[in-house]
Protein backbone atom coordinates (compact mmCIF):
# COMPACT_ATOMS: atom_id res chain seq x y z
CA UNK A 1 0.00 0.00 0.00
CA UNK A 2 1.44 3.35 -1.05
CA UNK A 3 1.88 5.81 1.79
CA UNK A 4 -0.07 9.04 1.41
CA UNK A 5 2.00 12.20 1.62
CA UNK A 6 0.88 15.77 2.17
CA UNK A 7 1.52 18.21 -0.68
CA UNK A 8 4.42 20.62 -0.12
CA UNK A 9 3.44 23.80 1.65
CA UNK A 10 3.23 26.83 -0.64
CA UNK A 11 4.43 29.82 1.39
CA UNK A 12 7.29 32.31 0.88
CA UNK A 13 8.73 31.46 4.32
CA UNK A 14 8.69 27.70 3.70
CA UNK A 15 12.07 27.68 1.93
CA UNK A 16 14.18 29.46 4.61
CA UNK A 17 12.51 27.48 7.36
CA UNK A 18 13.18 24.22 5.52
CA UNK A 19 16.88 25.15 5.33
CA UNK A 20 16.87 25.85 9.06
CA UNK A 21 15.29 22.45 9.77
CA UNK A 22 17.87 20.75 7.57
CA UNK A 23 20.68 22.50 9.42
CA UNK A 24 19.26 21.60 12.85
CA UNK A 25 18.52 17.95 12.08
CA UNK A 26 21.83 16.97 10.52
CA UNK A 27 22.68 14.63 13.42
CA UNK A 28 19.15 13.99 14.68
CA UNK A 29 16.79 11.07 14.16
CA UNK A 30 14.15 11.12 11.41
CA UNK A 31 11.37 11.35 14.00
CA UNK A 32 12.87 14.58 15.40
CA UNK A 33 13.16 16.03 11.90
CA UNK A 34 9.52 15.14 11.32
CA UNK A 35 8.52 17.00 14.50
CA UNK A 36 10.38 20.10 13.29
CA UNK A 37 8.55 19.95 9.96
CA UNK A 38 5.18 19.53 11.69
CA UNK A 39 5.81 22.64 13.79
CA UNK A 40 6.83 24.64 10.71
CA UNK A 41 3.79 23.50 8.75
CA UNK A 42 1.43 24.34 11.61
CA UNK A 43 2.91 27.83 11.99
CA UNK A 44 2.96 28.68 8.27
CA UNK A 45 -0.60 27.45 7.72
CA UNK A 46 -1.75 29.79 10.50
CA UNK A 47 0.28 32.76 9.23
CA UNK A 48 -0.76 32.19 5.61
CA UNK A 49 -4.45 32.05 6.51
CA UNK A 50 -4.50 34.87 9.08
CA UNK A 51 -1.75 37.25 7.91
CA UNK A 52 -1.23 36.71 4.16
CA UNK A 53 0.77 39.93 3.92
CA UNK A 54 3.65 38.33 5.87
CA UNK A 55 6.07 37.05 3.21
CA UNK A 56 9.51 37.87 4.71
CA UNK A 57 11.23 36.90 7.94
CA UNK A 58 11.71 40.58 8.84
CA UNK A 59 7.93 41.01 9.02
CA UNK A 60 7.43 38.44 11.77
CA UNK A 61 6.48 39.87 15.16
CA UNK A 62 5.88 38.28 18.52
CA UNK A 63 2.51 40.00 18.72
CA UNK A 64 0.34 39.13 16.86
CA UNK A 65 2.02 36.37 14.80
CA UNK A 66 3.63 34.15 17.45
CA UNK A 67 1.13 34.78 20.23
CA UNK A 68 -1.75 34.28 17.83
CA UNK A 69 -0.36 30.94 16.62
CA UNK A 70 0.13 29.73 20.20
CA UNK A 71 -3.45 30.71 21.05
CA UNK A 72 -4.77 28.89 17.98
CA UNK A 73 -3.01 25.69 19.07
CA UNK A 74 -4.64 25.83 22.50
CA UNK A 75 -8.05 26.52 20.98
CA UNK A 76 -8.10 23.53 18.63
CA UNK A 77 -10.98 21.06 18.82
CA UNK A 78 -10.33 18.41 19.96
CA UNK A 79 -7.67 20.11 22.09
CA UNK A 80 -4.03 19.19 21.61
CA UNK A 81 -2.27 17.44 24.46
CA UNK A 82 -0.04 19.67 26.57
CA UNK A 83 3.02 17.64 25.62
CA UNK A 84 2.21 18.13 21.91
CA UNK A 85 2.00 21.90 22.36
CA UNK A 86 5.26 21.90 24.30
CA UNK A 87 6.97 19.95 21.54
CA UNK A 88 5.83 22.38 18.84
CA UNK A 89 6.80 25.45 20.88
CA UNK A 90 10.29 24.05 21.53
CA UNK A 91 10.76 23.07 17.89
CA UNK A 92 9.72 26.47 16.53
CA UNK A 93 11.88 28.25 19.10
CA UNK A 94 14.92 26.28 17.94
CA UNK A 95 14.12 27.06 14.30
CA UNK A 96 13.86 30.80 15.00
CA UNK A 97 17.19 30.69 16.86
CA UNK A 98 18.80 29.02 13.84
CA UNK A 99 17.24 31.58 11.46
CA UNK A 100 18.43 34.46 13.67
CA UNK A 101 22.00 33.25 13.24
CA UNK A 102 21.84 32.25 9.55
CA UNK A 103 19.80 35.27 8.37
CA UNK A 104 21.47 37.79 10.67
CA UNK A 105 18.11 38.88 12.12
CA UNK A 106 18.62 38.93 15.88
CA UNK A 107 14.96 39.71 16.61
CA UNK A 108 13.90 36.24 15.45
CA UNK A 109 15.58 34.63 18.48
CA UNK A 110 13.33 36.68 20.80
CA UNK A 111 9.99 35.86 19.15
CA UNK A 112 9.38 32.77 21.25
CA UNK A 113 10.66 32.93 24.82
CA UNK A 114 11.51 30.26 27.33
CA UNK A 115 8.68 31.33 29.64
CA UNK A 116 6.17 30.74 26.81
CA UNK A 117 6.72 27.01 27.08
CA UNK A 118 4.40 25.50 29.71
CA UNK A 119 5.61 22.98 32.22
CA UNK A 120 5.35 19.35 31.35
CA UNK A 121 2.38 17.76 33.14
CA UNK A 122 3.37 15.34 35.88
CA UNK A 123 3.52 11.85 34.43
CA UNK A 124 1.98 9.33 36.79
CA UNK A 125 3.02 5.67 36.78
CA UNK A 126 0.72 3.55 34.65
CA UNK A 127 1.53 -0.09 35.41
CA UNK A 128 -1.00 -2.77 34.59
CA UNK A 129 -2.97 -4.09 37.51
CA UNK A 130 -2.13 -7.60 38.69
CA UNK A 131 -5.33 -8.93 37.09
CA UNK A 132 -4.70 -7.15 33.78
CA UNK A 133 -1.09 -8.31 33.69
CA UNK A 134 -1.97 -11.94 34.38
CA UNK A 135 -4.84 -12.03 31.88
CA UNK A 136 -2.82 -10.37 29.13
CA UNK A 137 0.20 -12.64 29.57
CA UNK A 138 -1.99 -15.75 29.58
CA UNK A 139 -3.60 -14.71 26.31
CA UNK A 140 -0.23 -13.90 24.70
CA UNK A 141 1.16 -17.27 25.79
CA UNK A 142 -1.90 -19.05 24.44
CA UNK A 143 -1.55 -17.40 21.03
CA UNK A 144 2.21 -18.02 20.87
CA UNK A 145 2.54 -16.17 17.56
CA UNK A 146 5.17 -13.71 16.38
CA UNK A 147 3.67 -10.50 17.76
CA UNK A 148 2.51 -12.21 20.96
CA UNK A 149 6.11 -13.19 21.68
CA UNK A 150 7.22 -9.63 20.92
CA UNK A 151 4.90 -8.26 23.61
CA UNK A 152 6.00 -10.91 26.10
CA UNK A 153 9.57 -9.80 25.43
CA UNK A 154 8.57 -6.20 26.11
CA UNK A 155 6.87 -7.19 29.36
CA UNK A 156 9.84 -9.12 30.74
CA UNK A 157 12.65 -6.76 29.72
CA UNK A 158 11.13 -3.28 30.15
CA UNK A 159 12.21 -2.21 26.66
CA UNK A 160 10.53 0.53 24.71
CA UNK A 161 8.63 -0.75 21.71
CA UNK A 162 10.88 1.28 19.40
CA UNK A 163 13.95 -0.37 20.92
CA UNK A 164 12.44 -3.81 20.47
CA UNK A 165 11.91 -3.46 16.72
CA UNK A 166 15.54 -2.32 16.41
CA UNK A 167 16.96 -5.41 18.16
CA UNK A 168 19.64 -7.21 16.22
CA UNK A 169 19.39 -10.91 15.41
CA UNK A 170 22.28 -11.68 17.79
CA UNK A 171 21.01 -9.44 20.62
CA UNK A 172 21.11 -12.34 23.13
CA UNK A 173 24.48 -12.74 24.87
CA UNK A 174 25.74 -15.32 27.33
CA UNK A 175 27.26 -13.61 30.37
CA UNK A 176 28.12 -16.73 32.36
CA UNK A 177 26.93 -20.26 33.14
CA UNK A 178 23.13 -20.17 32.65
CA UNK A 179 23.25 -16.38 32.61
CA UNK A 180 21.92 -14.30 29.73
CA UNK A 181 21.51 -10.65 28.81
CA UNK A 182 19.91 -8.77 25.91
CA UNK A 183 21.79 -5.94 24.27
CA UNK A 184 19.35 -3.05 23.80
CA UNK A 185 20.58 -0.72 21.03
CA UNK A 186 20.67 3.06 21.07
CA UNK A 187 17.19 4.25 21.90
CA UNK A 188 15.24 7.35 22.78
CA UNK A 189 17.87 8.88 25.08
CA UNK A 190 20.81 7.83 22.88
CA UNK A 191 21.82 5.21 25.42
CA UNK A 192 22.41 1.49 25.07
CA UNK A 193 22.38 -1.12 27.82
CA UNK A 194 22.54 -4.80 28.71
CA UNK A 195 19.41 -6.19 30.39
CA UNK A 196 19.87 -9.47 32.34
CA UNK A 197 17.18 -12.03 31.48
CA UNK A 198 16.11 -15.48 32.62
CA UNK A 199 15.53 -18.72 30.74
CA UNK A 200 12.00 -17.70 29.80
CA UNK A 201 13.18 -14.59 27.95
CA UNK A 202 16.01 -16.57 26.36
CA UNK A 203 13.42 -18.98 24.93
CA UNK A 204 11.37 -16.00 23.69
CA UNK A 205 14.35 -14.75 21.69
CA UNK A 206 14.91 -18.23 20.24
CA UNK A 207 11.25 -18.35 19.20
CA UNK A 208 11.52 -14.95 17.51
CA UNK A 209 14.61 -16.14 15.68
CA UNK A 210 12.62 -19.13 14.45
CA UNK A 211 9.84 -16.87 13.15
CA UNK A 212 12.48 -14.70 11.48
CA UNK A 213 13.91 -17.73 9.69
CA UNK A 214 10.47 -18.45 8.21
CA UNK A 215 10.04 -14.92 6.86
CA UNK A 216 10.64 -14.62 3.10
CA UNK A 217 12.23 -11.19 3.44
CA UNK A 218 16.02 -11.14 3.12
CA UNK A 219 18.00 -11.07 6.36
CA UNK A 220 18.99 -7.57 7.45
CA UNK A 221 20.54 -8.56 10.82
CA UNK A 222 17.35 -7.56 12.65
CA UNK A 223 15.40 -9.84 14.95
CA UNK A 224 12.10 -8.61 13.49
CA UNK A 225 11.39 -8.27 9.79
CA UNK A 226 10.35 -4.84 8.53
CA UNK A 227 7.80 -5.08 5.75
CA UNK A 228 7.74 -1.30 5.41
CA UNK A 229 8.82 1.67 7.47
CA UNK A 230 9.46 1.51 11.19
CA UNK A 231 6.35 3.61 11.83
CA UNK A 232 4.13 1.19 9.92
CA UNK A 233 5.56 -1.75 11.88
CA UNK A 234 4.92 0.03 15.20
CA UNK A 235 1.37 0.78 14.09
CA UNK A 236 0.74 -2.91 13.35
CA UNK A 237 2.10 -3.92 16.76
CA UNK A 238 -0.15 -1.45 18.56
CA UNK A 239 -3.14 -2.62 16.53
CA UNK A 240 -2.38 -6.22 17.56
CA UNK A 241 -2.37 -5.25 21.26
CA UNK A 242 -5.68 -3.46 20.79
CA UNK A 243 -7.16 -6.61 19.24
CA UNK A 244 -5.85 -8.85 22.04
CA UNK A 245 -7.24 -6.56 24.74
CA UNK A 246 -10.61 -6.52 23.02
CA UNK A 247 -10.71 -10.32 22.82
CA UNK A 248 -10.18 -10.79 26.58
CA UNK A 249 -12.36 -7.86 27.73
CA UNK A 250 -9.47 -5.65 28.79
CA UNK A 251 -9.55 -1.86 28.26
CA UNK A 252 -8.66 -1.22 24.64
CA UNK A 253 -6.80 1.98 25.52
CA UNK A 254 -3.88 0.01 27.01
CA UNK A 255 -0.62 0.90 25.27
CA UNK A 256 2.66 -1.05 24.98
CA UNK A 257 4.52 1.47 27.15
CA UNK A 258 2.48 0.39 30.17
CA UNK A 259 4.36 -2.91 30.09
CA UNK A 260 7.53 -0.91 30.70
CA UNK A 261 5.89 0.74 33.73
CA UNK A 262 4.80 -2.68 34.95
CA UNK A 263 8.32 -4.08 34.61
CA UNK A 264 9.88 -1.21 36.57
CA UNK A 265 7.30 -1.46 39.36
CA UNK A 266 7.75 -5.24 39.53
CA UNK A 267 11.53 -4.89 39.92
CA UNK A 268 11.18 -2.41 42.78
CA UNK A 269 8.65 -4.62 44.59
CA UNK A 270 11.01 -7.57 44.17
CA UNK A 271 13.59 -5.69 46.26
CA UNK A 272 15.82 -4.30 43.49
CA UNK A 273 17.61 -1.06 44.32
CA UNK A 274 16.35 2.14 42.74
CA UNK A 275 19.66 2.87 40.99
CA UNK A 276 19.64 -0.61 39.44
CA UNK A 277 16.07 -0.17 38.14
CA UNK A 278 17.12 3.16 36.66
CA UNK A 279 19.98 1.41 34.84
CA UNK A 280 17.72 -1.39 33.58
CA UNK A 281 15.22 1.07 32.12
CA UNK A 282 17.95 3.13 30.47
CA UNK A 283 17.05 6.35 32.25
CA UNK A 284 19.44 9.24 32.81
CA UNK A 285 17.80 10.73 35.91
CA UNK A 286 16.04 9.33 39.01
CA UNK A 287 13.14 11.71 38.40
CA UNK A 288 12.39 9.96 35.13
CA UNK A 289 12.42 6.57 36.85
CA UNK A 290 9.96 7.79 39.49
CA UNK A 291 7.47 8.44 36.69
CA UNK A 292 7.61 4.72 35.84
CA UNK A 293 7.54 3.14 39.29
CA UNK A 294 4.26 2.87 41.16
CA UNK A 295 4.86 2.82 44.93
CA UNK A 296 1.52 2.05 46.54
CA UNK A 297 0.38 2.17 50.14
CA UNK A 298 0.82 -1.60 50.29
CA UNK A 299 4.49 -1.20 49.34
CA UNK A 300 4.97 1.46 52.01
CA UNK A 301 3.30 -0.74 54.63
CA UNK A 302 5.55 -3.69 53.71
CA UNK A 303 8.72 -1.60 53.97
CA UNK A 304 7.52 -0.14 57.27
CA UNK A 305 6.89 -3.57 58.78
CA UNK A 306 10.29 -4.77 57.52
CA UNK A 307 12.02 -1.83 59.19
CA UNK A 308 10.13 -2.43 62.43
CA UNK A 309 11.01 -6.13 62.42
CA UNK A 310 14.74 -5.30 62.51
CA UNK A 311 15.02 -2.16 64.62
CA UNK A 312 18.77 -2.31 65.12
CA UNK A 313 19.01 1.48 65.22
CA UNK A 314 16.33 1.56 67.96
CA UNK A 315 17.57 -1.28 70.17
CA UNK A 316 21.27 -1.99 69.51
CA UNK A 317 22.81 -5.20 70.73
CA UNK A 318 24.63 -4.71 74.06
CA UNK A 319 28.39 -4.71 73.79
CA UNK A 320 30.35 -7.33 75.66
CA UNK A 321 31.33 -5.94 79.02
CA UNK A 322 34.92 -6.19 80.19
CA UNK A 323 33.95 -5.57 83.80
CA UNK A 324 34.29 -8.54 86.17
CA UNK A 325 31.10 -10.40 87.04
CA UNK A 326 29.81 -9.28 90.41
CA UNK A 327 28.76 -11.75 93.04
CA UNK A 328 25.93 -11.92 95.50
CA UNK A 329 22.86 -9.71 95.21
CA UNK A 330 24.62 -7.30 92.81
CA UNK A 331 25.36 -10.11 90.38
CA UNK A 332 21.73 -11.29 90.59
CA UNK A 333 20.49 -7.78 89.74
CA UNK A 334 22.89 -7.61 86.77
CA UNK A 335 21.61 -10.95 85.45
CA UNK A 336 17.98 -9.85 85.64
CA UNK A 337 18.81 -6.56 83.87
CA UNK A 338 20.53 -8.47 81.03
CA UNK A 339 17.52 -10.80 80.77
CA UNK A 340 15.16 -7.83 80.68
CA UNK A 341 17.19 -6.21 77.89
CA UNK A 342 17.30 -9.43 75.80
CA UNK A 343 13.55 -9.94 76.28
CA UNK A 344 12.83 -6.37 75.15
CA UNK A 345 14.88 -6.76 71.97
CA UNK A 346 13.05 -9.98 71.07
CA UNK A 347 9.66 -8.48 71.94
CA UNK A 348 10.19 -5.55 69.53
CA UNK A 349 10.98 -7.94 66.67
CA UNK A 350 7.56 -9.61 66.92
CA UNK A 351 4.44 -8.32 65.13
CA UNK A 352 1.44 -7.31 67.16
CA UNK A 353 -0.29 -10.41 68.46
CA UNK A 354 -0.67 -12.85 71.35
CA UNK A 355 3.06 -13.63 71.58
CA UNK A 356 3.97 -9.99 71.93
CA UNK A 357 1.28 -9.48 74.59
CA UNK A 358 2.63 -12.48 76.51
CA UNK A 359 6.12 -11.02 76.45
CA UNK A 360 4.70 -7.70 77.64
CA UNK A 361 3.35 -9.45 80.73
CA UNK A 362 6.68 -11.22 81.36
CA UNK A 363 8.53 -7.92 81.01
CA UNK A 364 6.25 -6.37 83.63
CA UNK A 365 6.98 -9.26 86.00
CA UNK A 366 10.73 -8.83 85.51
CA UNK A 367 10.38 -5.15 86.30
CA UNK A 368 8.59 -5.96 89.56
CA UNK A 369 11.22 -8.60 90.50
CA UNK A 370 14.02 -6.09 89.85
CA UNK A 371 12.28 -3.54 92.02
CA UNK A 372 12.06 -6.04 94.89
CA UNK A 373 15.73 -7.04 94.47
CA UNK A 374 16.79 -3.40 94.64
CA UNK A 375 14.74 -3.00 97.83
CA UNK A 376 16.56 -5.98 99.33
CA UNK A 377 19.86 -4.43 98.29
CA UNK A 378 18.96 -1.20 100.03
CA UNK A 379 17.90 -2.85 103.29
Amino acid sequence: MKRWRRPPLQHPLASPMARAVESLSTALSPSTTRNYNIAVRSFLIYVGATYPEVIRLEQLRRDPHILGWMASLRAQTPPLATTTCIGRFIALRAIFSELAWSSQIAELARLLRREDIPRTPQSLPRPLTAEQDQLLQQELLRRNDLVGNVFLLLRHTGMRIGECVDLSYDCLHSTGPNQWAIHVPLGKLKTERMVPVDDFVRDLVHRLRFFRSLDPLPTDERLLAWTGTKESLLARLREYLHMVCYSVDLPTDLVPHQMRHTYGTEMVRAGMGFATVMKLLGHTSPRMTMCYVDVTLTDLQREFELARSKPRHLAPQPKASHMPVRKGLDGLIDSFQASQHALEIFRRSLPNGEKRKCLDRLANRLTKILAELRNLHTT
